[in-house]
């Protein structure tokens, strides 16, 4: 399985309104409960007034369109890393999942799947 690099930082943040959020960026991840307001987008995006911002994150993305009824891809890739004390935070869309890791384990995190069978490219993504 291929498994690309995304080349950005990100930030994990929690928002008040989805009216701060610049719609044109690349990626922007948004999750809504009625708790919370989540965004996921590059750190250079980030808004001004968030809640709570968690910045320091690089991401992997899993190449291809993922079938619905794919079982167990992100369980053996948070076992991998899980297994070496790094944690993921994913994302997952229509196609696709997207792994978040914090900056200081990223090049360990890359290094344990690339020996577990993973290719691991350093391709640079664009929008669509």
């Amino acid at each position: 399985m291929e498994i690309q690099i995304l080349e950005h930082d990100f930030t994990v943040s929690k928002i008040e309104n989805i009216w701060q959020i610049d719609f044109t960026q690349e990626y922007i991840f948004i999750s809504k409960t009625p708790d919370e307001i989540s965004l996921v987008c590059e750190s250079a995006n980030t808004p001004a007034n968030t809640i709570a911002s968690e910045p320091g994150w690089k991401a992997l993305k899993i190449s291809g369109i993922l079938d619905f009824g794919m079982v167990g891809v992100i369980a053996k890739i948070s076992n991998i890393l899980a297994a070496e004390g790094i944690s993921i935070f994913v994302v997952s869309t229509y196609n696709t999942d997207y792994i978040f890791l914090k900056s200081n384990t990223f090049e360990k995190g890359i290094q344990l799947l690339g020996r577990h069978g993973y290719n691991v490219t350093q391709t640079t993504i664009n929008a669509l």
